[in-house]
């Protein structure tokens, strides 16, 4: 039955893509079967807060678009609305695993997923969203459930080697922030005893915040340019772009708090990495022509953003033996 009132859900399209919402008197959560499964909307609807960022290019449908060049950054950059994606099984750049060729962040990220109504009263709403990827033998499942009175998207997700060969992968969850609900002073809280690791090279020309090396103790580290910074609050325009990776979670969670909060948990046991992307408008080439203004707070299984064949090689990957399914948890929770 339709409802206007408690948990409710609806179906639609948004830019010609399949749309499904989840909605109750706090929150509406939008998220793209078609498009990677992404979250484009993550609205606490009581201060009218969009907790995730949209890139200025805004949404483009891939079917509707012609390529430029062809290479492996394109299927991603070219068509990122900000967000936030699940990607597996490669984490950052292109690679090659076993024969395979990743693209940027691939898998799922690109590809549609098919998704069903699992939960549809006034107590609560859910939906399951299910792919495979093409070019390794997995399948993931999420479900996203939004509960009457909850300011609080719950996600549960699998993934399952379909193979009898032991696979490695990258998991991660690529949740970015941005405005209006991000700006210069906003904070980020994570458990006592995280360590930080820089990535070994600047992401960007024009420099780099963090000195290489470490690791580094959250959250004052030493500074590229001399003397130190906190990476816990957040920079103003201009700033370098960087990204590190933190580490030593006894807790999987993270808190960011401007005008009002977001709170991440997750099972750090299986994703025991946060990337910490950070874009303040330096990178003035492709593709953000200083245009964005970001801070991408992202549970990983693996590191760096190399691709899944270094992280193999460090032996950070995630491991899936023959038919294993892992299984991961997740709450977003604004914290008002």
């Amino acid at each position: 039955m339709r409802r206007n009132w408690a948990a409710r859900l609806r179906q639609g399209t948004i830019e010609g893509m399949r749309a499904v919402t989840l909605e109750n008197e706090r929150l509406r959560v939008t998220v793209l079967p078609g498009k990677g499964g992404d979250v484009i909307e993550f609205l606490h609807k009581p201060t009218d807060t969009d907790l995730v960022w949209l890139t200025p290019r805004g949404l483009r449908d891939p079917r509707e678009h012609f390529q430029g060049a062809p290479d492996d950054v394109a299927p991603f950059a070219d068509y990122y609305e900000g967000g936030w994606q699940d990607i597996f099984p490669n984490g950052g750049a292109p690679s090659e695993y076993r024969g395979a060729r990743l693209a940027q962040h691939g898998e799922v990220a690109a590809l549609p997923w098919a998704c069903e109504v699992v939960a549809d009263t006034p107590e609560e709403v859910a939906v399951r969203l299910s792919v495979r990827t093409r070019r390794l033998p997995y399948r993931m499942e999420k479900v996203l459930r939004l509960r009457y009175g909850a300011a609080a998207l719950e996600i549960e997700a699998s993934a399952t080697n379909e193979s009898g060969r032991r696979l490695h992968a990258m998991w991660g969850q690529h949740i970015v922030f941005g405005r209006p609900f991000l700006h210069p002073g906003a904070r980020i809280r994570l458990p006592d005893g995280v360590t930080v690791i820089p990535h070994d090279v600047p992401i960007a020309p024009g420099g780099r915040r963090v000195e290489p090396g470490g690791p580094w103790q959250w959250p004052v580290v030493p500074a590229a340019d001399g003397g130190e910074l906190d990476l816990s609050v957040v920079p103003e325009p201009g700033t370098p772009s960087d990204i590190v990776y933190l580490t030593g979670f006894s807790e999987g969670w993270y808190e960011i708090t401007s005008a009002i909060g977001f709170r991440v948990e997750w099972d750090a046991a299986l994703l025991p990495y946060l990337w910490m992307w950070q874009e303040f408008g330096a990178t003035t080439g492709y593709p953000w022509w200083g245009e964005a203004y970001t801070v991408g707070l992202e549970p990983f299984a693996g590191m760096p953003t190399n691709g899944l064949a270094t992280a193999v090689e460090n032996g950070t990957a995630l491991v899936l033996e023959p038919y294993e399914t892992k299984v991961l948890r997740l709450r977003a929770e604004v914290v008002a």
